[in-house]
Formats: C-alpha cells, structure tokens, sequence
C-alpha cells in the first residue's frame, strides 16, 4: 500500500512541478493569468485571516473550522505560481519576479509545505501546534511579500 502511495505522491508532484512550463497555455490573455493568481492569493488571504483571528484570541477555537479553512489554504497554495508564466507579467508582482523565477518557485515551494504542514495541524485540532505552522505559514507568505509585491 505505501508503494502506491509513493507512487501517487510522486505522479503528483511531477504533473505540479511541469504546471508552471504550461502556463502561458492556460490563459487566453494576460489579464486572465493576473486575475487567476489574484483570486488565488485573495482567497489564501480571506481563509489565512479566519485562522489568524483565532489564533490571535479574536475569533472563538472551532476545530471544524480552522480545519476546513486550513484545507483550502492548502490547496489554493498550489494554484497561482501557473499563472506566472511569460508574459503575464503586472498585477501587483513586481517586474523582479520574472527576473528571479527561480527564487520565486523556491518560496513557493515553501509556502506549499508550511500549507501543508499547517493543514496536518489543523487535522490534531491541538490549538498550539496550529499556532506554530499558522507563523511558519505567514512568514513564507510574508518573505515573498516583501521582495515581490507591490504594495
């Protein structure tokens, strides 16, 4: 069974790894690929705030909804970097991003994990291990913020 489950995980990550040579492929126009990688970090932001007020004490512990919240952040961490191919350049990236692609995809692949990991404790509803990655979570966030983001 984990032969499989190796095998799935890294049919997986090879289709991700090969997503961001097809994105110029996917949008029809620049404008799309900015609208696409907009939505998907303005809904990562929305679902990121809901678990950041809980852990902030302004928001009540729901295990069920730091979980749910948590999930999707998981995988909307996966969705915008194919919306970064040639040519989409604007928005609110900054003109450094295609000239430091490969420093891009490292903090992408970053705030993936640190997604992933905050998803795998959201699932423990141990309130203190979600405290943990939500900070792990924010600082790959924050890192690309602050080198690729107009603000």
């Amino acid at each position: 069974m984990k032969l499989k489950s190796a095998l799935g995980f890294s049919i997986a990550c090879g289709v991700l790894a090969a997503m961001p040579l097809t994105a110029s492929a996917q949008f029809a126009k620049k404008e799309d690929a900015i609208k696409y990688r907009q939505s998907a970090f303005a809904l990562t932001g929305a679902h990121m705030n809901r678990i950041g007020a809980v852990v902030k004490g302004e928001a009540p512990f729901n295990a069920a909804e730091v979980q749910k919240s948590a999930a999707l952040i998981a995988t909307l961490s996966t969705l915008p970097w194919e919306a970064f191919g040639p040519g989409t350049e604007g928005g609110k990236a900054k003109p450094a991003v295609w000239k430091e692609i490969d420093k891009v995809k490292a903090g992408a692949d970053k705030f993936m994990k640190a997604a992933a990991d905050l998803n795998t404790a959201a699932k423990s509803g141990n309130l203190e291990q979600i405290k943990k990655a939500f900070g792990a979570t924010g600082q790959t966030c924050k890192a690309c913020h602050d080198d690729y983001r107009d603000k």
